[in-house]
């Protein structure tokens, strides 16, 4: 990783989006005011009058108040009186929130010229300082039609701003108002990723083939000047975690153009045709943004072969998507400058249809790296952490054969935390080493109480592995044998270093399985009896006989005959052979299974000496390593290099020494025949 990228963050920061329960809260607030302000209005009691009259010879009225457009008296009594209870209890009892100033009560007339009339009659009975009048008044039409429908005005705006929340793409109800929207997160100029390619190591040519479409985008003239096209496509397949979907950042954060990324699962949904319209509404806002990447993770969610499965008449939503993608891909006018990559760990699934040229014109296969990928991958993920000076790449490469750049990362990270755990300053080997095992065979059971017999079986379970491997030709060299509990049901394990190869002979493959059956004949041997410990063993050794006699043609019987099925088809429903094959096949795998194992025991009987001795070992200190074995057992009687020896092997460089080196104490006067020497001195 370069100092440049080094310390910047690889996602891009996501706008702030607006906080929806805030405004949920104001509204609420608003809608609590409104309601508070309009019981306050409606909190009188309508009176008889009657009942007025006597409020008003009981001299608790303070103010009359006669609305002419309304037929109707209103009634504020003194405070004095509020406090009597004929009336508190009244008032509080019709609404918590009555107002104290007033009106209280309302008086529903017929005629306002016969209540005045009514009035000063009533008011010629009273002592002249109890008189009060009257007061006579108009209600504004606005005011009282607020009144009547203002609570329902704030109803039908909480209910506008809560629907235009919900109908946005980000809201809860997004799904019903847009559900034929794209989901496509669009990276650009705003938010640009910032991998690159330098972050990315161990696929050099997996790089070289998409830095050649990120080339294209930048100067197009240089490849169309001679005719070339531009591939519309490129499929990237490989196993999980080797970097698909972080080669395609890459792609993004280097290409400099509009980047739209989204997963194959993101077109399904339960409504018929969201997928197609999802598709389209994709390609149309890449044509818009045109010269632009798409980047579909996991495309198998939608592209599996067509027709498999369904039943007939009915609707299949997922084909319905494909047939609109393909369409979208190459079709009629579909030349408008959109690239299409996509990622997938299951080629074999997909529809031919997707795969042929002019669609994905490229198939970028990203297997698992080799010795030298690994330690690229490592120095990669070592830069962040802080670690010791014994720590080599290298090493930790030939020590983890067959890992992917995510268990990479994850090993260099358990290290950090191991490292962490025990407070030390810096990461150094041995936590490096731990936490290879962690990944391998899962977590240390400390506190998993075995019983002193069970871990003798297991002793010398992996001691018969360990030797069986240490005197078989074409078995891989150990690395270390453990008997310390892990995982879930491990109760030991022995690590190898396999050679990087990718064709195996029949030799190597029976020397496998010999070495795996190599624990189950030490049982054997030594306790005359055998355990359930070597279920993972016959699961393994049970998988490769079978693949020598089906898949690769090793068997004499057989013959060079392979059923394997290399497209993948999960709707297979019968065997591409007969019931007389079947059990030839059986009979074959069973005779070489049995060959094997009694050729382990004969080996192991005549190391048995070396089986006890390495089985004491592990006893005493748990773990031994291939330095114990060469001390203990003797030196492996075959010379065979490791790949990390191999790798690490320094070709001595023959120095011819010439005539001018031999008089180099004679300095040329003339500059341009010193700088000739100088030439010919490095060349040689």
């Amino acid at each position: 990783m370069s100092e440049k990228t080094k310390n910047k963050s690889f996602l891009p920061k996501t706008p702030q989006k607006p906080n929806f329960q805030l405004w949920l809260i104001i509204t609420a607030v608003i809608v609590l005011i409104g309601v508070t302000w309009f019981n306050q209005r409606s909190a009188v009691i309508d009176v008889t009058l009657k009942k007025f009259e006597d409020m008003y010879l009981a001299n608790d009225v303070s103010k009359v108040v006669v609305i002419y457009n309304q037929n109707s008296v209103e009634v504020t009594l003194r405070p004095e009186s509020l406090q009597n209870n004929k009336y508190k209890d009244e008032l509080e009892a019709n609404s918590p929130f009555f107002n104290p100033t007033g009106p209280h009560y309302q008086v529903r007339i017929a005629s306002v010229d016969k209540f005045i009339e009514y009035f000063d009659a009533l008011e010629a009975d009273m002592p002249i300082d109890s008189r009060i009048g009257y007061t006579a008044k108009t209600q504004e039409s606005w005011t009282n039609w607020f009144s009547s429908f203002g609570f329902l005005i704030l109803l039908f705006l909480l209910f506008w701003i809560m629907m235009r929340r919900m109908s946005g793409p980000s809201g809860p109800g997004g799904q019903i108002f847009n559900v034929g929207k794209s989901k496509a997160q669009l990276f650009d100029a705003d938010t640009k990723i910032k991998i690159t390619f330098d972050n990315v190591a161990g696929l050099d040519e997996a790089k070289e083939e998409v830095q050649e479409i990120v080339e294209f985008l930048k100067t197009p003239a240089k490849f169309t000047k001679l005719g070339g096209k531009i591939p519309k496509g490129a499929l990237l397949v490989g196993p999980p975690g080797t970097g698909k979907t972080l080669l395609a950042k890459a792609v993004a954060g280097e290409a400099g153009v509009p980047f739209f990324t989204l997963s194959g699962s993101d077109f399904v949904e339960m409504f018929v045709g969201v997928g197609a319209a999802r598709v389209r509404d994709l390609f149309k806002q890449a044509k818009e943004k045109a010269p632009c990447i798409i980047f579909i993770d996991e495309i198998d969610a939608i592209g599996r072969s067509r027709g498999k499965g369904q039943m007939p008449g009915s609707n299949d939503e997922r084909e319905n998507t494909l047939n609109s993608l393909l369409v979208e891909m190459d079709g009629f006018g579909t030349d408008s400058g959109v690239i299409v990559l996509a990622a997938t760990n299951r080629p074999d699934v997909l529809d031919s249809a997707l795969l042929r040229a002019g669609r994905f014109d490229r198939q970028i296969s990203i297997d698992k790296p080799d010795i030298v990928g690994r330690e690229a991958i490592f120095k990669v993920h070592l830069a962040p952490i802080k670690v010791a000076d014994d720590i080599d790449p290298k090493k930790l490469a030939a020590q983890t054969p067959g890992f992917a750049g995510a268990e990479i990362a994850n090993v260099c990270n358990e290290a950090a935390l191991i490292a962490a755990r025990r407070n030390k300053s810096a990461v150094d080997m041995q936590d490096f080493q731990d936490a290879v095992d962690r990944v391998i065979g899962g977590l240390e059971k400390k506190t998993k109480i075995i019983s002193p017999e069970e871990k003798r079986i297991v002793a010398y379970h992996e001691a018969g592995h360990a030797v069986a491997g240490w005197f078989l030709e074409h078995a891989d060299p150990l690395v270390k044998v453990s008997i310390v509990p892990r995982g879930i049901a491990a109760l030991g394990y022995a690590q190898y270093l396999p050679k990087e190869q990718f064709l195996y002979q029949t030799e190597q493959l029976l020397d496998e399985i010999c070495m795996t059956l190599g624990g189950r004949a030490a049982e054997e041997i030594i306790f005359g009896k055998i355990s359930t410990g070597a279920l993972s063993d016959l699961e393994r050794v049970t998988k490769v006989a079978y693949s020598m006699v089906t898949v690769y043609g090793m068997n004499d019987k057989i013959g060079n005959v392979s059923f394997y099925e290399s497209k993948g088809n999960d709707y297979k429903m019968t065997k591409p052979y007969s019931e007389t094959t079947a059990e030839t096949i059986d009979e074959e795998v069973r005779k070489l299974i049995s060959q094997a194992y009694e050729r382990t025991k004969a080996l192991l009987n005549s190391k048995k000496a070396e089986v006890e001795t390495l089985a004491q070992e592990l006893l005493e200190k748990e773990i031994i390593f291939q330095s114990d074995l060469e001390r203990l057992i003797g030196k492996r009687p075959f010379a065979k290099e490791t790949t990390y020896e191999a790798y690490t092997k320094k070709v001595p460089v023959k120095v011819e020494v010439s005539e001018k080196e031999v008089a180099k104490d004679e300095k040329p006067e003339d500059p341009a025949e010193a700088e000739v020497q100088n030439i010919s001195e490095n060349k040689d």
